[in-house]
């Protein structure tokens, strides 16, 4: 039996109708996932904010223990205390550069 050759310029139509819109079902899935993305973004972004605000907090607070160890440099000779019961640690020495 002989076959019969197609020329290559035919161009096979797919008969079976294109789908317009995803279902129902996959449509809430689908903005499900992507608020779930948008919600964990959003803490993630509040979370980033708060940290922001609690470097600063933090810089301040270490601003303030500068100028306390300025203070007992001064009056003490040294700023090295026991912060559990406010006993001066000395040099080994002795020596205090402690200016009259």
């Amino acid at each position: 039996m002989a076959k019969r050759k197609t020329p290559k310029s035919e161009k096979i139509v797919d008969l079976k109708p294109k789908a317009e819109k995803i279902s129902e079902k996959q449509l809430t899935k689908v903005q499900d996932v992507i608020n779930r993305i948008n919600r964990g973004q959003l803490e993630l972004g509040i979370m980033e904010t708060r940290k922001h605000s609690i470097l600063h907090s933090i810089a301040r607070v270490q601003d303030e223990l500068t100028l306390l160890q300025e203070e007992f440099k001064k009056e003490y000779g040294t700023y090295d205390v026991n912060i559990q019961d406010g006993s001066i640690n000395y040099p080994e020495n002795g020596e205090v550069n402690k200016k009259d």
